[in-house]
């Protein structure tokens, strides 16, 4: 730990007051005073904050590192972002408990592989698969992990499933002995430190099997959220569907049935769309959230300040399968690139791909909108580049999925297409950041690598909405990705700027802040004595990141420190209420 005095920066604590100019003391890994004026102490490093603002460090609400942290211990980019707690295992989608047999446990990995678009070879090279219950993986995690971030994990439904049913876990509803195995499975995890349970009644899979909690029956929810009610800092998180089948309002009436009258905290990712698309089901939507409120229910929604974009790759991509089009991804699932080519030049492929993007392809996917698909990224750079895939097949007379074929096939099959981002509603989006009860920063760092980078987001709440549009205070800004999601989270330590609070401390110049472009890095482990590549991004950067009193970025780069820890709620009844009593 460093002993250090941040001195002459702009402190935004965190709770949504106004900046104000203060010097920090760090002594022993805790904040130990806030105030102006302070003298040097012997032994303490002085930091010049001059022209800064100094903050609670950054929590990335909605990641999906559970995997990728074992071989990317650096969570390259987000020390150069201020990032300094990160939120695991959403979505259902969790590395633990796992069932005893192997094909149910591999099931864990190809479900990772697929919806986070992560390769499979680093999970089989580099997790050591040592456990079968939650505690187990987290003394392994422990044991065996050092990263610059803190990091609280959610054990996942769909894991849980798996664990007690094995592969019949995607076929049907659970027996009670299965619920009951199910709920001990929870229970070790809540005891062990959990965050809560992740759930997810959005997705299906690559063959459109829908995911194994899509067959959980009432009794199944019922016996588990039981169990989440004996834990008062539990979290329920869980996705419902706005984006493809649009089956969120009953979703949410189904949960609302389900949640009335439990003291259980739920976060709902696409509770209150904000997309173009998304205007039909919205009113539904915000009036279900609205119930849910007056019936007592505490559902926070989870708010996206970034709108999805991402890139179409043959070598690792979800998009096809999500937009409805199975043809297109039998070609991602093709093991080699020659196996790849040979579909895209198939007559027979072809007719069957023009088919799928003409009727079964949602009408708002990337498929049905070739001026929103860019031809930016050539393996061999053959081009041509920088237009629109609608423009390269009005150009040649041809169908948009037969055009794209042709262009992969003459700029090489690991050539990527880039799609627009989505248009927004930026006064919803304002509007629920405002929110005292909403979950924001959720950026899905750590998943979908050869899609998007998620890590680093959380600049364009600082460029944006804060320096550029002014359309949100930096009060405001810092208070979404610190103090609010600290209280959403029962992590009562941190999020604040005040003394007895962890040292995890941002301190950045405004006008030094940028959302740096994505690039290329060949760093993955393709589980085959090699290396793929992921998207990153240069530091935004901050001056200095600081977790639990150690520097992990400072004069424009990692450290290389890993103070990371395990952060648990404070479950006990006892002292939760102390807590809540002291705030």
């Amino acid at each position: 730990m460093t002993d250090m005095l941040i001195r002459g920066g702009t402190v935004v604590d965190g709770t949504g007051a106004e900046p104000f100019l203060a010097d920090v003391r760090v002594t022993d890994g805790m904040i130990a005073e806030v105030a102006p004026g302070l003298s040097l102490r012997d032994g303490e490093r002085e930091f010049d904050a001059t022209g800064c603002y100094v903050s609670p460090g950054f929590i990335e609400s909605h990641t999906h590192y559970d995997a990728t942290m074992w071989w990317q211990p650096d969570l390259d980019p987000l020390p150069g972002y201020g990032a300094t707690t990160m939120i695991l295992g959403n979505c259902g989608f969790t590395a633990a408990p796992l069932h005893p047999d192997k094909q149910a446990q591999r099931e864990m990995i190809n479900i990772f592989s697929f919806f986070e678009d992560i390769p499979e070879g680093p999970f089989l090279e580099h997790v050591p698969w040592d456990w079968q219950k939650w505690s187990e993986y987290r003394a392994s995690m422990q044991r065996n992990v050092k990263v610059p971030l803190n990091y609280a994990l959610y054990v996942g439904h769909i894991a849980i499933r798996l664990a007690a049913m094995g592969m019949d876990a995607w076929e049907r509803a659970a027996t009670p002995d299965e619920i009951e195995k199910m709920c001990e499975l929870l229970d070790d995890a809540m005891a062990a430190g959990a965050l809560g349970m992740s759930d997810n009644m959005h997705d299906h899979d690559g063959s459109d099997r829908p995911v194994p909690s899509l067959l959980a029956d009432d009794a199944e929810f019922s016996a588990l959220f039981d169990v989440l009610e004996r834990y008062p800092a539990a979290c329920y998180q869980v996705i419902v569907d706005t984006f493809m089948r649009m089956t969120g309002p009953a979703n949410m009436e189904r949960l609302e049935k389900l949640l009335t009258g439990r003291k259980i905290r739920i976060q709902v990712a696409g509770a209150v769309p904000t997309l173009g698309f998304q205007q039909a089901i919205r009113p539904a939507m915000e009036e279900r959230v609205n119930s849910m409120r007056a019936a007592g229910v505490d559902i926070w929604p989870g708010v996206a300040h970034v709108s999805p974009t991402s890139t179409l790759s043959l070598v690792k991509s979800l998009i096809f399968a999500q937009s409805n089009d199975y043809v297109w991804h039998e070609v991602v699932l093709a093991e080699t690139h020659e196996e790849k080519a040979a579909l895209l030049a198939d007559p027979d492929w072809r007719a069957r791909a023009r088919e799928s993007w003409d009727a079964n392809a949602w009408d708002h996917s990337p498929l049905k909108n070739p001026q929103d698909l860019h031809l930016l990224d050539s393996e061999n750079g053959t081009g041509p580049l920088n237009i629109t895939l609608k423009e390269y097949a009005d150009e040649r007379g041809q169908h948009r999925s037969d055009a794209m074929a042709d262009w992969i096939l003459a700029n090489g099959t690991k050539s990527t297409v880039h799609m627009a981002p989505f248009p927004k509603d930026e006064d919803l989006t304002i509007a629920l950041m405002r929110d005292p009860k909403t979950v924001g920063n959720i950026s899905d760092a750590g998943a979908h690598l050869q899609m998007l980078c998620g890590g680093g987001e959380n600049a364009l709440l600082l460029t944006q909405y804060v320096r550029d549009e002014k359309s949100m205070t930096m009060a405001e800004a810092v208070h979404v990705m610190t103090g609010k999601l600290a209280e959403h989270f029962f992590l009562h330590d941190r999020g604040v700027i005040a003394p007895g609070k962890r040292a995890d401390i941002a301190v950045f110049n405004l006008e030094e802040v940028q959302r740096r472009q994505m690039e290329k890095a060949f760093d993955v482990p393709d589980g085959k004595g090699g290396t793929t590549w992921r998207f990153t991004r240069q530091p935004m950067p901050t001056r200095l990141t600081m977790v639990n009193g150690v520097p992990t970025f400072e004069n424009g780069a990692y450290t290389g420190a890993k103070p990371g820890e395990f952060l648990a709620p404070v479950n006990d009844h006892a002292e939760a209420a102390a807590l809540e009593a002291a705030e």
